[in-house]
This record gives C-alpha cells, sequence and structure tokens, in this order.
C-alpha cells in the first residue's frame, strides 16, 4: 500500500482531523469564494446569469463557490494510516475512469455507472471556456466510504482521478453513483488546478468546491439499485437546507442527470473561475 501513498512537505493542520470509517465527519463548509465577494448562496458577485429549476443546472457565468476539502481528499494536505496520502503524485492518476484501483492497488468500485462531464469556464472572460487546467474529482463509495481513509477500503485508491480540459474546457469521468452517507447530503468533491504539471499536491490548487446532485435522482438510485440501502435511509435524514455545506445554496453545484438505475446515468456541470 505504500507504494501509492505519496509523501509530500511538512503535514498541515489538517493531519489532526479524524478519520472516522466513512462519512464527512469534518466536512464543515469554508465561507465565501476565493475570487471577489459573495452573496448568502454562495455565489460570487460578479454573476451574468444564474437559475435553477427543479434540481437542474443552467450555464451561468458566477464565480463557483469555495468549499471543504473535507477529511478524506488525498491530495497531500493530511494523512492515512499513519502517512501522507497523495494521489496526485501517482502517473497514472490522470485517467478518465476512475471506478479501478490504480499503482498497484487492487480493486473496483461497485456502483450505478456515471459519466459525468465538468465544463469550466472564466468569469473574466464572458464564460470562454478554460483549456490546458487540471481537475482533481473524488468521492465516497456507494456504502459511504472513501478509499485510502475508511475502514475496508483504506488498501483502495478508487473513486480518484485527474483530467486536463480539452478546448472547450471540458473533462469527462467515469464512475458510479456516489453513496449517501449520515450527516451529508450526496456529493462530489473537486480541486482545480492551473494545468497538470502544477496538480501533483493540494498546496498549488486554485479552487476546491463540492457537486451536488437532484434529490429525485438520488431516491431513484438508492430505491432500485442493488447495494444502495443505506444510503436511502440517510437520505431521509437530512436536507440541502440542513447540510452543512450546502444549506447556503446549491444553484452554482447542482449537476444535471439524466439516464435510469438500468442504463446508467449522465452528467453535466458547468463551473467558473475568475482566471
Amino acid at each position: 500500500m505504500l507504494r501509492w501513498l505519496g509523501s509530500v512537505g511538512t503535514l498541515t493542520a489538517t493531519a489532526a482531523l479524524p478519520l472516522v470509517g466513512c462519512g464527512g465527519g469534518g466536512d464543515a463548509g469554508s465561507t465565501g469564494t476565493t475570487t471577489g465577494a459573495t452573496t448568502s448562496s454562495g455565489s460570487s458577485t460578479d454573476t451574468t446569469s444564474s437559475t435553477s429549476t427543479g434540481g437542474t443546472s443552467v450555464n451561468t457565468c458566477s464565480v463557483a463557490p469555495e468549499e471543504t476539502a473535507g477529511p478524506y481528499p488525498g491530495d497531500g494536505s493530511n494523512t492515512s494510516n499513519g502517512a501522507t496520502s497523495n494521489v496526485l503524485a501517482l502517473a497514472s492518476i490522470v485517467r478518465s475512469d476512475i471506478r479501478s484501483s490504480i499503482d498497484g492497488a487492487s480493486g473496483t468500485a461497485a456502483g450505478v455507472p456515471l459519466v459525468l462531464t465538468i465544463q469550466l469556464t472564466n468569469t473574466n472572460a464572458a464564460c470562454a471556456s478554460l483549456e490546458g487546467y487540471a481537475i482533481y474529482l473524488w468521492h465516497c463509495n456507494r456504502d459511504g466510504k472513501y478509499s485510502l481513509y475508511s475502514s475496508g477500503v483504506t488498501d483502495q485508491n478508487y473513486l480518484r482521478g485527474v483530467q486536463a480540459t480539452d478546448a472547450s474546457g471540458n473533462v469527462t469521468f467515469t464512475t458510479v453513483f456516489p453513496g449517501c452517507y449520515d450527516g451529508r447530503m450526496p456529493h462530489m468533491h473537486l480541486e482545480i488546478y492551473r494545468s497538470l504539471t502544477t496538480a501533483t499536491s493540494f498546496s498549488n490548487k486554485l479552487k476546491t468546491t463540492q457537486l451536488a446532485f437532484p434529490v429525485s435522482t438520488c431516491t431513484e438510485v438508492y430505491t432500485n439499485a442493488s447495494g444502495y440501502s443505506a444510503s436511502l435511509t440517510n437520505l431521509g435524514k437530512i436536507s440541502f437546507a440542513t447540510d452543512n455545506v450546502f444549506s447556503d445554496g446549491v444553484t452554482l453545484e447542482m449537476t444535471t442527470l439524466s439516464g435510469s438505475v438500468a442504463a446508467g446515468y449522465t452528467g453535466h456541470i458547468t463551473l467558473s473561475i475568475a482566471a
């Protein structure tokens, strides 16, 4: 396992975060954005347009909210099993299909397939696409557990991957629909870097944010797909209004989803930064 637990620099203060078996116990949201003033909904004041209908997102030119990376980033900012955990140091972390573990670790995350496209745009250039930026995506499995950290999957590094945006500002990840663990709405984490070259440590990141998912789709998956029964129970105990990250609004973080449990889902979201 130590072959892919990278070591970078001096451990930050986040090393003291508790690494509980599953869930986001330390997932308290940070305030504001990295660029510009923010409103109570977590959006930047340099907004061109932003609407949300029925849990779906609409193209926007607002700076994406800054959110916590939580206790399970695997980006060199904290430890797991007593060693600094940094999957960004792995050569094979640059990949589109993130369902399987890599670099000496074996295992594949089970769950309903999800093909997710993230588009990155520039609020300082009328929402022009940003090419060549790197996006690091990670999230929990259908059991609500994070590879590297959670009990039972500390020897895995699946559901983590990096890609560079193309000429249209897009990256597409093939993954599985995330579970819902106790205390958080279903979500994914991501970090944005200026390039693949700089996407090697948390210290180089430009932004950290999270992605939300429509409750109706989450309910559909958790009700009908194998392995998600605990997620259905957990989802019933929380809402966006009570979530410690999304309670200030999810307009700029809500993904658009289509598909079915049988066929899998496709998703899309546009995120903007002031580049």
